[in-house]
């Protein structure tokens, strides 16, 4: 029987919050409805009615603002708006930065585990070039299932083969922490890059502890 390696050997990570801002949380629904004139209570219950059939890949981004915005006739074009909703996301380069290094320096598998539709999630994993160091990503819009639905962590680690006691997953919103440990998940809950930065590298430093404590045996 093959001895399953110890220690954590599998970085799980959520975008928004965490790598970048938030996709299109309320603070950017509040600059939207203020730049285009929108109606910020029916705009809200649109969206509020809507959202999460869009995040799990069941309407299109096209669909969700004919749905929220485009119901009745604007001033402005629906690429304008796709565009404004796209400028929102920036980059946390810390906390790329950090991922990127303890990736190389503990031989991490990293992968992504995010609530976003297909269009957005795209955009920020080609403009802020996330794939140059995450291994895979298990995104609501393409799974058909969100945070915090179990299944979504459960496809993430069937995917990178690894059992939950090897993985770390860094998230800024406790419920999902909370789901993850559930499932013998180690995790983080992120605040700021230095105290994530500390609690991960201990975790990681664990796993070589181990391996100094337990060495192989030798052949022959």
């Amino acid at each position: 029987m093959k001895k399953k390696k110890e220690g954590i050997t599998t970085l799980f990570t959520d975008i928004g919050g965490v790598l970048l801002t938030n996709g299109w949380d309320r603070s950017a629904r509040k600059k939207a409805i203020r730049i285009f004139g929108l109606d910020a209570e029916e705009t809200e219950d649109r969206h509020h009615l809507t959202f999460d059939t869009y995040e799990v890949g069941k309407l299109s981004l096209d669909e969700y603002l004919e749905r929220v915005v485009f119901y009745e006739k604007r001033k402005f074009t629906k690429r304008q708006f796709r565009n404004f909703m796209f400028e929102q996301s920036k980059a946390f380069p810390e906390m790329i930065n950090m991922v990127k290094i303890l990736k190389k320096e503990f031989n991490l598998k990293v992968a992504v585990v995010s609530n976003e539709g297909l269009e957005l999630n795209d955009y920020r994993i080609k403009t802020f070039k996330l794939g140059e160091f995450v291994d895979f990503f298990i995104c609501s819009g393409f799974v058909h299932f969100r945070k915090p639905d179990k299944d979504i962590f459960r496809v993430a680690l069937n995917t990178a083969q690894v059992d939950p006691s090897q993985v770390v997953y860094i998230e800024d919103r406790p419920m999902f922490v909370q789901v993850a440990q559930s499932l013998g998940i180690h995790a983080i809950h992120h605040e700021d890059h230095a105290k994530t930065h500390q609690a991960l590298r201990r975790m990681l430093t664990q796993k070589f502890s181990i391996k100094r404590q337990n060495p192989r045996r030798g052949r022959g």
